[in-house]
């Protein structure tokens, strides 16, 4: 109370000594090098902020995490119980409505929504009134549509209802005044926005990581499986399938390095540490992919031969994940890391690490398990590896499955693609089952393990409640409002939270 009294006496002494047309003058720019009115003035600058508005899709790489976790696939590891609580309670089913992971998700993928709200309101006439036009306006829009509607797919998902809006970026005052919407009109509005990026997208972009047309087909069809309506999933999901993609014959050489942007990356978020910039405070702001840390071994040390590097130990495959694989399967070596095979089989590493982690499995994901060279800075926060987020073989079962359950259902098609996911996985057509709606999920398991989509692949096809311990129907299909939205904004929470 008292410094405000201060501020108060201030600025009555600066309106004696100033006089009022001083403040109704006032020129940003004498305080600002650039203000509002000054940007979007050219190609430039909307190129930046477009730029601007993928940056959030680096910020989500706990989603993937919070995908398996919250499933029958993984447990949340870590050193003890303690250990990043906020996994712990997903993991546990005891989560609570002040979650930290929740809200960091919730924010993140409205200031996505906002930064792309900012551009689309003044896609026409910038701030100034004036109109900027360039060639390769439009594709530019429909990159930011499709990633409007990616954030919105992963809130409506996660949340259920969320308030949405689309016509401009929210400011303080709008605080209060905008409530949930059904998820029905979500689910319209992300219809909009990627039928809108489909007709303005180029089918290829040179710069790895832009938005492509199969990237927002792949992500319509995902988007139309999610809300049961097959036909039109299936005819979607048909112009990616006969894209330009095929599947890689290695399937642990996906997630390396050199596997980035590959054959079968239809979209992935694009990492760097070209720029070692680091914050203990925002772990997974700005920075490199923090998921990758969290998967590695806790104290892995060795001889320099080894490949390796240590990390958290969270995040850790359960042994139930392991044991649905069949012989001869190679996504099981390329997603289960078991730590203690490893150094059995490299007796020249001189393998050592810590003790157990907490709910140890013995397992590891060796999809984003740490590896040396991929990092710098600070270690721990700028590991550059890619995080696949649709790729060629998911497509495949999509579009499999939405070509099963349609009302009019093309089994010999569901039949194809289902067995190019499996010939692939063991090297050979020996190893074929008959295509089934159970037997599509099943194998979407064994194909996408550790890579986020199982616990909303459980919800949406109605299995979670008898594959996870803990869930409970009519609570468990969404997570809860963050708190602190609740009590700033004044919206509901999900039921039963």
């Amino acid at each position: 109370m008292k410094n405000i009294k201060y501020i108060v006496g201030l600025i009555v002494l600066l309106s004696i000594f100033t006089g009022c047309e001083k403040w109704v003058d006032f020129d940003p720019h004498e305080e600002y090098a650039v203000t509002e009115a000054d940007y979007l003035r050219s190609e430039s600058d909307y190129q930046s902020m477009a730029v601007s508005c993928y940056s959030p899709l680096q910020w989500l790489n706990q989603l993937v995490v919070l995908g398996d976790i919250a499933s029958d696939n993984a447990v949340a590891g870590g050193e003890n119980a303690s250990d990043v609580a906020v996994l712990q309670q997903v993991d546990d089913y005891t989560t609570t409505t002040n979650n930290g992971l929740l809200e960091d998700l919730w924010k993140v993928s409205y200031e996505g929504i906002n930064r792309v709200n900012y551009l689309t309101q003044y896609k026409d006439l910038n701030i100034a009134g004036e109109a900027v036009d360039f060639a390769g306006k439009e594709e530019l829009y429909g990159e930011i549509k499709f990633l409007r509607a990616y954030y919105y797919f992963n809130l409506v998902r996660m949340f259920g209802d969320v308030p949405l809006f689309v016509d401009r970026k929210l400011g303080l005052s709008d605080f209060g005044t905008i409530q949930r919407s059904p998820k029905a009109d979500v689910y319209a509005q992300i219809e909009t926005d990627l039928m809108d990026a489909i007709n303005a997208l180029p089918s290829g972009n040179p710069k790895n990581g832009r938005v492509t047309k199969y990237a927002a087909q792949a992500l319509l069809g995902k988007v139309y499986l999610y809300q049961e309506k097959f036909t039109d999933a299936a005819s979607m999901l048909d112009n990616v399938v006969n894209g330009p993609f095929t599947l890689v014959d290695d399937f642990d050489s996906i997630f390396l390095l050199s596997g980035e942007n590959g054959s079968e990356s239809v979209f992935e978020v694009q990492y760097s540490n070209g720029f070692p910039y680091y914050n203990w405070g925002g772990t997974t702001r700005g920075q490199g992919n923090h998921a990758v840390q969290q998967c590695g071994v806790r104290g892995l040390s060795g001889t320099s031969a080894m490949p390796f590097a240590s990390g958290w130990s969270t995040n850790l495959p359960a042994q139930d994940l392991a044991a649905a694989y069949a012989d001869g399967d190679q996504r099981k070596e390329g997603t289960c890391f078991d730590v203690e095979a490893y150094k059995i089989a490299n007796p020249d590493l001189e393998v050592k690490y810590d003790v157990a982690p907490y709910k140890n499995t013995g397992l590891y994901n060796k999809k984003y398990l740490p590896r040396k060279g991929q990092t710098s800075g600070q270690v721990e926060l700028n590991y550059d590896n890619n995080q696949r987020i649709i790729r060629y073989s998911d497509v495949l079962l999509m579009a499999a499955e939405a070509y099963v359950r349609s009302s009019a259902p093309n089994v010999a098609k569901a039949q194809e693609y289902l067995n190019r996911v499996r010939d692939r996985a063991f090297g050979d057509d020996l190893h074929r089952v008959t295509v089934s709606k159970e037997v599509i999920w099943d194998e979407r398991r064994l194909e996408l393990a550790m890579e986020g989509d199982r616990f909303f692949d459980l919800v949406r096809t109605n299995q979670a409640a008898t594959k996870i311990t803990g869930f409970i129907v009519g609570k468990n299909e969404v997570f809860p409002i963050p708190q602190r939205e609740i009590d700033i904004s004044g919206i509901t929470q999900n039921p039963n939270w």
